[in-house]
């Protein structure tokens, strides 16, 4: 069997699919990822490859809302992307993303992400920029500032459009429970 590239939209993944791609984002999450971060991914397009073996690759872009300088974008938010621990290496990342960006593309504004520092590279390679501005939520309480995220928060282009300007203000993320982002 060859790998296979599969996108769908949440409602259309069988149940038995759903499963099998929240037990590899466990496995290669080493067990952290947890019931919030699957929520995340949720409710958006999946794009997944599998093997002989199952889900080898995984992640899913969302929409959020995010504020900058009095505008309100809607934006292709990426999550819970993973490449099973003996698959790495082998491009199916870059795949997986690929996918994903053809869809920010087509249906946002930019797309984001927020990266660990083993996924930064990929991001980086694929033409997604370091945001180098103030990252703030919409909380319960009010505007919260994020300085954690800053370090680690990437943005694209979707076809060509320009992004914010990190010097006209923050950006605003829309509230949501676990990891804002």
């Amino acid at each position: 069997m060859t790998d296979s590239l599969h996108m769908a939209h949440t409602y259309e993944l069988a149940p038995a699919a759903l499963a099998g791609i929240r037990a590899m984002l466990s496995a290669a999450f080493d067990g952290d990822f947890t019931d919030q971060d699957w929520d995340h991914g949720l409710g958006g397009v999946h794009v997944y490859v599998e093997d002989e073996h199952g889900v080898a690759a995984h992640g899913s872009v969302i929409m959020r809302r995010v504020a900058h300088a009095g505008r309100s974008y809607r934006i292709g938010y990426v999550e819970a992307v993973a490449v099973r621990t003996d698959r790495r290496r082998q491009g199916l990342g870059g795949r997986v993303m690929a996918a994903l960006e053809e869809v920010v593309d087509g249906a946002y504004a930019f797309g984001a992400l927020s990266a660990s520092d083993e996924g930064a590279e990929l991001y980086r390679a694929r033409g997604w920029q370091l945001w180098n501005g103030r990252i703030e939520v919409y909380g319960p309480e009010g505007v919260l500032h994020l300085p954690d995220e800053e370090d680690s928060t990437y943005l694209r282009p979707a076809a060509g459009r320009p992004l914010p300007a990190a010097d006209e203000g923050a950006l605003l993320f829309d509230w949501r429970d676990g990891d804002v982002l």
